[in-house]
């Protein structure tokens, strides 16, 4: 009989057999492939966003160019650029500010009722558009419960570009706050210590320490406000009072020119408005680069 190893008396466990170690088996992925899951994902969003939008430029491509040019060139339409896009920039800059306040307050502060004032930030996403707008509109006219106070003092909130603000603001508040704050959350507080240890105030801290890692966060969040007051229709058209040259935004221009069954024209506007959208995004998107590589740099 073969002697036994000695390792094996003294109760040492037995090492790895040769050949375990050569037929290691491979992890077994949860989900398919990279050449099915990237195959599905170029179909569903084929079919989901990049058909409609081809179907928008086809329909664009049956005009010629001078009637292209004035269908998106037409004073109504300018105007409604301006208003579209300026109130809406406008917007998403007052959300920027108050939305970081709110995250800041819902992260930082225990108080009673933080859960029921967490629960109201999500009320836009929930709450039916023409809701909003009826909602808004009851509360700002002339006869409203803040309309009646201001308007003797010859402040319009209600049918005109004022009106449109207020609306854009409403919905466009929880983009900004659902996404500065969980990046509060996971800031490290021992940083913010260190800096008021070494002598740096209040103000140095959130600008030095505290900004520069919320700063991305904070330009999606702008980003995805903005993007959703551009082609905001159903909280709008309630309370902007809808005058040519004066209150009416771009996306009523496309439903009225689809209800006169100028197809080419309401597509026309839809495809100058997906392109300054695009612009704009691309710009934004390009800043948050831009911060992320600085933050990096700083913190090396």
């Amino acid at each position: 009989m073969a002697p036994v190893p000695s390792a094996v008396l003294a109760g040492a466990a037995p090492g790895p057999l040769p050949f375990v170690a050569a037929g290691k088996r491979p992890a077994r992925r949860v989900l398919p492939g990279f050449n099915i899951t990237l195959g599905f994902t170029i179909f569903y969003l084929s079919l989901i966003v990049l058909i409609p939008l081809s179907a928008l430029f086809f329909k664009t491509f049956t005009m010629t160019w001078p009637q292209f040019w004035e269908a998106v060139t037409a004073p109504r339409v300018l105007a409604s650029y301006r208003l579209t896009f300026g109130a809406s920039l406008i917007a998403a800059t007052v959300n920027a500010f108050f939305g970081l306040l709110v995250a800041w307050v819902l992260v930082r502060y225990t108080f009673p009722g933080k859960k029921i004032i967490d629960a109201l930030v999500d009320l836009p996403f929930a709450l039916p558009t023409a809701v909003a707008g009826i909602s808004l509109t009851a509360l700002l006219a002339g006869n409203g419960w803040i309309g009646q106070f201001t308007e003797p003092l010859g402040i319009t909130l209600a049918f005109n570009p004022n009106g449109v603000v207020i609306a854009l603001i409403f919905i466009g508040l929880p983009f900004v706050v659902r996404t500065v704050q969980p990046v509060l959350e996971d800031s490290e507080k021992e940083l913010e210590e260190a800096a008021t240890c070494l002598g740096a105030t209040r103000w140095q801290t959130f600008w030095r320490v505290i900004f520069p890692s919320i700063a991305p966060a904070l330009l999606t969040g702008f980003a995805m406000a903005f993007a959703r007051a551009v082609g905001e229709y159903g909280s709008v058209i309630f309370i902007a009072g809808n005058m040519p040259m004066v209150s009416e935004i771009t996306p009523l221009i496309i439903i009225s020119k689809l209800e006169q069954y100028d197809y080419a024209g309401a597509t026309a506007v839809a495809l100058v408005m997906l392109l300054f959208s695009f612009v704009l995004l691309l710009l934004i998107n390009g800043l948050q680069a831009w911060q992320r590589q600085r933050s990096g740099g700083n913190l090396q």
